[in-house]
């Protein structure tokens, strides 16, 4: 049930007697996040792990970070994680920090630090201000963020009255959803009509469609709210077709933050009052103007994540920033400063997932061959995530962006979705 990988006794000597406890949901998955648990444990921190994978399947290099790991048979068990909890506190005294940095876990990082009175981080109560998307509007609107007018879907009838105000196309999506799954856009009555027949019994919301590019701002905020990172990626396709019509999944992280992209994600980490965590602020870039939102190529609030952004961002931003975001982090949860200096250029970084069943003009050792010297990271992605992401990973990083888009071309011909030769 639970395995030590040193001894605590040890470990409390060699720290001086002063030792963070710390919890972390899932270290295994993403794989990438056993890096938040190496940070922390060269940071001094005690690392206690609980996840549902078996202890043997963990890379030896996170087993070494793990002080102790209590394997679950499901981390939906609740009772099986109070368990684990308490085993902790048992036997290392109080917990200070209970964190997974994955939005799908967020709910249970709060419950746990409610029912362990654990004071950093997000309780149950404050939990629905990150994780509702109606729930945001107000937040945003007290930064003076623009946003899409929005309703929470009850009837036909509150529905037909809200497009009466909007017109067609409108979004609908989980208030509580992540991502964009399970989010759609309806054109007409019929897409309408259709959708009620079909209603999920979950809580859902509408929006007014917005023409716009989405574009981040993401980073690591420290206790006193202070910035200590910052990035952005930007997806010219709209995700949800990303996800819904399988067109090809691209995006980057830009070789630096647009002023107003910044100005505006500290104008709403401020108004969520964001501290000690990594956050993921999505906006849109307009591409035309919208009355009482704005004029074209200005900024709109999208949604507000409270984790670093999904797949292997984390690991894009590292590369075209030459940074190390989870030593960063790290440094925030032990010295609530960044300790670790980075230097190296900036550039861009893009990610291009192509999928099994499409046909491409170039094979993939072609495009390995043609980009070998440009290409960080070439894998496949967990099935898990695929019908979003696709199959396999391409991420390169170039100096300009008409080398980054001529990249994508190659990647995705014969897609239209891509940047035209005008662009390249």
């Amino acid at each position: 049930m639970y395995y030590h990988s040193a001894s605590f006794y040890e470990f409390y000597l060699n720290t001086g007697g002063s030792v963070v406890n710390f919890v972390f949901i899932s270290p295994n998955f993403p794989s990438s996040y056993e890096n938040f648990c190496i940070g922390l444990h060269e940071n001094g921190v005690n690392v206690l792990g609980i996840g549902d994978a078996p202890y043997d399947s963990l890379t030896s290099q996170l087993k070494a970070a793990l002080t102790e790991y209590y394997r679950v048979d499901s981390l939906k068990n609740y009772d099986q994680m109070i368990r684990a909890m308490g085993h902790f506190t048992a036997n290392y005294g109080k917990i200070d920090w209970v964190e997974s940095n994955n939005e799908y876990w967020m709910e249970l990082d709060a419950s746990l630090r409610t029912d362990f009175n654990i004071q950093s981080g997000l309780k149950s109560d404050q939990i629905m201000r990150f994780r509702s998307k109606s729930t945001m509007k107000k937040y945003y609107k007290k930064a003076g963020v623009p946003t899409a007018r929005c309703i929470l879907v009850t009837d036909m009838e509150a529905a037909q009255e809200f497009i009466a105000e909007t017109g067609y196309p409108v979004i609908v999506k989980p208030d509580r959803g992540v991502g964009s799954e399970a989010t759609w856009r309806l054109e007409n009555d019929e897409d309408l009509r259709e959708f009620f027949r079909a209603l999920p019994e979950i809580p859902y919301v509408m929006e007014e469609y917005i023409s716009g590019i989405v574009e981040t701002y993401d980073g690591i905020v420290n206790s006193k709210g202070e910035v200590l990172f910052a990035a952005s990626h930007i997806s010219p396709n709209a995700i949800m077709d990303m996800v819904n019509e399988g067109i090809p999944c691209y995006y980057y992280v830009n070789n630096k933050v647009a002023p107003d992209i910044e100005k505006a994600g500290k104008k709403v980490l401020k108004a969520f009052d964001v501290r000690c965590r990594f956050f993921h602020l999505e906006f849109f870039r307009l591409t035309k103007d919208i009355p009482g939102i704005g004029k074209k190529g200005s900024v709109a609030g999208l949604e507000v994540n409270m984790r670093p952004a999904g797949g292997f961002t984390t690991d894009m931003i590292n590369y075209g920033q030459s940074a190390d975001v989870f030593r960063i982090w790290a440094d925030m949860i032990a010295f609530d400063e960044v300790r670790h200096s980075f230097s190296g250029p900036q550039r861009y970084c893009v990610y291009c997932g192509r999928r099994d069943e499409n046909s491409y003009t170039h094979t993939d050792v072609e495009l390995v061959d043609a980009y070998r010297e440009s290409l960080s990271l070439t894998t496949r992605m967990p099935d898990a995530l695929s019908g979003v992401m696709g199959n396999r990973v391409f991420i390169g990083c170039f100096d300009t962006i008409q080398e980054m888009n001529r990249f994508v071309r190659y990647a995705f011909s014969p897609s239209p979705y891509v940047p035209s030769e005008e662009e390249s």
